[in-house]
């Protein structure tokens, strides 16, 4: 009850429902609300501050930024779900809000293109390699499962993709990178799709920002090639899985493409099959089965994809309905 008392009490204030609205549909740092509000950063960081410690809001480092957004999960966050539901579109403050945050939305879909623009053609001519992307997805997608999906996290989310493919089935995504362009990236994606249960956080797969036993499904979608250790990522992978979670796993069969460790960044040239298969053991996973997918079309086309299926061992949660928390997240 006093928590409840606590998070009216905050909301209890013209600048701060100014703010449960505009978060209620956007993830947004301090610079960008004083942009929308037209007030001085300390007074908007004095309600924010408010708001987050009745818990109507959480907050999230990424680098040097600060960002927003209505609360995941703790005892209020359904009243900021209600609350921000409440205020009203056509009120003339609330209205011009609004405006201005499809301002800042724009600003930002344009410096996400930029980066896109100048990341295309490199990221166009890895997939020309290997078999159509789609039907990477289509696999993916099929070999995730049937049922509902409580939170799937995507590791080394890039413009999260796989947050989208497995958008409709699951209540919460989460994408974990650590280059601030890709997440903003990201980002843009996520919003211009109204994927508002969604988001990305800045973290290390090494190291996740997630606590134990918290995911239902797990991605690592061409990201294994990039890491010093997989091995220790996939460790880091289970850990936040739920017994019964799954983790799918989709990287290159071993190759000889060298250009692509001295341009591309690629730390591997892909994974033997049983190479993965034993980190996913050792990982407390059990292999439910491993998709191979050969190249396809032209002559450029010369990487097999593999798609590593494992399961971790244990019973299936029965927390259903349970709130989605993060760590580091109040």
């Amino acid at each position: 009850m006093e928590q409840l008392l606590a998070g009216l009490r905050a909301a209890g204030e013209p600048t701060r429902l100014r703010l449960l609205a505009l978060l209620a549909h956007s993830e947004l740092t301090v610079t960008e609300l004083t942009q929308i509000l037209r007030q001085s950063q300390p007074r908007v960081s004095r309600h924010l501050k408010l708001l987050c410690e009745a818990g109507l809001l959480e907050r999230f480092r990424e680098g040097s930024w600060v960002f927003y957004r209505l609360a995941g999960s703790g005892p209020v966050a359904e009243l900021a779900d209600v609350l921000s539901g409440l205020i009203p579109r056509e009120d003339l403050v609330i209205a011009r809000d609004m405006e201005r945050l499809e301002a800042v939305r724009t600003a930002r879909a344009e410096k996400a293109a930029a980066y896109f623009r100048a990341n295309a053609e490199e990221w166009g001519r890895i997939r020309s390699l290997y078999v159509p992307e789609d039907k990477v997805e289509q696999a993916m997608l099929q070999l995730g499962g049937s049922g509902a999906i409580e939170l799937v996290a995507d590791l080394g989310t890039g413009t999260g993709r796989m947050l989208e493919l497995f958008a409709p089935k699951a209540k919460a995504g989460l994408g974990i990178d650590l280059s601030p362009e890709m997440l903003a990236l990201a980002r843009v994606q996520l919003e211009q799709r109204s994927l508002q249960h969604c988001s990305v956080r800045q973290g290390d797969l090494y190291d996740l920002p997630v606590q134990d036993e918290t995911a239902d499904l797990v991605t690592l979608h061409m990201v294994l090639h990039y890491l010093d250790d997989p091995a220790a990522s996939i460790a880091e992978a289970a850990r936040v899985l739920k017994p019964g979670g799954r983790l799918l796993i989709a990287d290159f069969a071993p190759h000889e493409l060298d250009f692509l460790r001295e341009s591309h960044a690629h730390r591997r040239l892909g994974f033997a099959e049983d190479e993965v298969r034993e980190w996913l053991s050792d990982a407390g996973l059990d292999i439910a089965e491993t998709r191979v997918l050969p190249p396809e079309g032209g002559e450029d086309a010369k990487l097999t994809v593999l798609i590593w299926v494992a399961d971790k061992r244990g019973e299936p949660s029965r927390r259903a309905g349970a709130k989605v928390e993060f760590e580091g997240v109040k």
